[in-house]
């Protein structure tokens, strides 16, 4: 396992693209987690004393460095926490579309039969579905909020991992260590999780790298729409909804959160499409 960090990192350190993105990562990472001591204001805090204030470029004042929103609450403050709610969704759809998209794509390797063709006719019909309209269609159905957007992307975001699991482990079973594994009584269980799924390990991190973007942008798309986190929860999304009307009289109120999505989604497919050369240089040429 620490032959295989060290190894990624050497090939890593050969691509800037890649450590630029991984270091935003890491920076946006610990402004999330120190959000209350990062951030100079309560972002639900109201200043009626300075309703649409500019930011400091723009002729404001140091005490709201990026201007204000319409409520006259801080946008610094906001985008620092808002930074920590997609993030936090991120992770948590990540999360539960793994788990059950590995489990699946093994069960769908290893029992041929029809549990592998109900799992494949299941997933091809969430594939059949374009992503956001599928999430759109679940948060309709469940409710607008933050956890039932979670749940809407972890549904998007399962189809890849079953198919990318279900295939690599296939393409593993037929190799000798698997044969022989077999051969010396191993149980179809100690096949599947010590034997085979080990070896999916590489492909799965890189899936779930680049899902990570995926979550932010869909949970932004959704919070856009109305449907994700719901006022005054600082969300990117829901705060770049919430400022439209103010495009041309406050446009740093729509710039801000878009470059935070920008810079975040940058960040991980930067850093995702580096860590898939390191891990399997092979994968360069269909990625």
């Amino acid at each position: 396992m620490r032959a295989g960090l060290i190894g990624t990192a050497r090939a890593l350190r050969g691509r800037p693209a890649a450590i630029a993105g991984l270091a935003t990562c890491l920076l946006l990472a610990a402004i999330a987690l120190a959000a209350p001591w990062v951030a100079p204001h309560d972002p639900a805090a109201q200043y009626r004393d300075a309703l649409l204030a500019p930011p400091v470029w723009a002729g404001g004042d140091w005490r709201f460095p990026l201007g204000t929103d319409d409520l006259g609450r801080d946008v610094a403050s906001r985008l620092v926490w808002g930074a920590r709610v997609s993030l936090a969704v991120g992770l948590a759809s990540i999360a539960l579309a793994l788990v059950p998209g590995v489990l699946l794509g093994l069960v769908a390797a290893f029992f041929p039969g029809w549990p592998a063709t109900v799992i494949g006719r299941t997933v091809d019909l969430l594939v059949a579905v374009p992503g956001l309209l599928l999430a759109i269609a679940v948060v309709a159905v469940l409710g607008p909020g933050l956890a039932n957007t979670t749940l809407a992307i972890a549904l998007v975001l399962l189809p890849p991992f079953v198919r990318l699991v279900r295939a690599s482990a296939i393409a593993e079973q037929a190799k000798e260590y698997v044969v022989a594994s077999r051969l010396a009584g191993a149980s179809r269980a100690r096949l599947m999780f010590d034997t085979v799924l080990p070896n999916c390990a590489a492909p799965v991190i890189v899936q779930a790298t680049l899902g990570f973007s995926t979550a932010v942008l869909e949970a932004a798309a959704l919070g856009f729409l109305g449907l994700g986190a719901q006022p005054p929860t600082p969300e990117w999304g829901t705060m770049l909804s919430s400022s439209r009307d103010y495009i041309e009289r406050a446009s740093w109120l729509v710039t801000l959160p878009g470059l935070a999505i920008l810079v975040t989604v940058l960040a991980i497919n930067l850093f995702g499409d580096g860590l898939r050369d390191a891990l399997d240089p092979r994968l360069k040429d269909h990625g």
